[in-house]
């Protein structure tokens, strides 16, 4: 068996894979059919393309009047609200217009007119989704609702990457998109995939700490790369759905977790609620861990799930300059 590595931007992000198969011919055959499937389920689930499924679902729903959706579409969606309950409204798939008006906010470099986001706002309550499964359709109780499934797609499409490559016979893969991974089996003579874990103060060095992963999922949220500063404050991409605004503190959240839907979607769920909120509610989760950094000035604060340390072990100091 050789190694092969592959990379390409979907879904908006970079995709990596690194797996293991017997000769080139079947590596470039599973990872193509794994690429396919990726850009298959970003043309049902994008916000960016008005085309997409998810799209015409916010534009065709009226209260009253279910659309019948994909079975992907609607798997996300259940997830999605399941995740909501749970962390009270921190994770909320109808915070599509806000995160339109900080969209806008990054690329004109100015707040959002407090009158739009309190419109915004309003339009923002994931109760407002109701789901039907006998027949797979999805209502949207509350006219001008929009979706956005930045927070848990990526997960979910990893997930979908990895079994497309299992029933190509290759069990031996992570998949990365930019920062949720998903791995499978470990590869040959080894325990796990050693996975690096970037530093909130500075993302793009060598990673310090390493996790050995197999048939799980790491996945990273933080302002490193996405961000926008406007009157001398920095604003995350991460909105809190509950203020309209982007998160402040400076943070990086890492969550492991047994599928990507799951962990890209607790990504969120942690850096919304803040470390002692949202490590409570990890802990209060079946085979979670997360491990919350956060930077103020040049003091580093590392904290950690219960079930983080059994897993990866202790993080280092839990407070102070490194």
């Amino acid at each position: 068996m050789r190694r092969f590595e592959f990379h390409r931007t979907l879904m908006g992000v970079p995709f990596a894979a690194a797996f293991y198969a017997p000769d080139e011919a079947s590596a470039n055959k599973a990872i193509e059919a794994a690429w396919a499937r990726i850009e298959h389920l970003n043309s049902l689930m994008s916000d960016y393309d008005s085309a997409s499924e998810l799209m015409r679902l916010c534009r065709d729903s009226r209260p009253g009047q279910p659309i019948r959706v994909s079975p992907e579409l609607f798997r996300v969606l259940s997830k999605s609200v399941e995740v909501s309950e749970f962390s009270d409204g921190a994770f909320d798939v109808s915070v599509g217009p806000l995160v339109k008006l900080w969209r806008r906010a990054r690329r004109q470099k100015e707040l959002p007119d407090p009158k739009l986001l309190q419109e915004a706002r309003e339009l923002v309550d994931f109760r407002n989704i109701r789901l039907y499964c006998q027949t797979c359709s999805v209502e949207l109780l509350k006219p001008g609702m929009k979706l956005d499934l930045g927070g848990i797609a990526v997960g979910y499409a990893a997930d979908e990457a990895i079994r497309v490559l299992k029933q190509h016979g290759l069990t031996r893969a992570p998949i990365d998109g930019s920062g949720d991974i998903v791995v499978s089996d470990p590869p040959p003579g080894a325990t796990g995939w050693r996975i690096g874990i970037a530093s909130v103060r500075e993302p793009e060095a060598a990673p310090q700490h390493f996790a050995t992963l197999a048939n799980c999922s790491i996945s990273t949220s933080g302002d490193a790369y996405q961000f926008v500063e406007l009157g001398g404050q920095r604003y995350s991409h991460i909105v809190d759905p509950k203020t309209g605004l982007g998160l402040t503190e400076r943070c990086s959240v890492t969550i492991i977790a047994p599928d990507g839907i799951t962990a890209d979607a607790l990504a969120t769920v942690v850096s919304v609620l803040g470390p002692e909120r949202g490590l409570k509610l990890i802990d209060s989760r079946p085979c979670a861990a997360a491990l919350f950094a956060t930077l103020a000035g040049d003091r580093l604060d590392t904290r950690q799930s219960a079930r983080w340390k059994t897993i990866i072990g202790d993080f280092g100091p839990s407070a102070g300059t490194r």
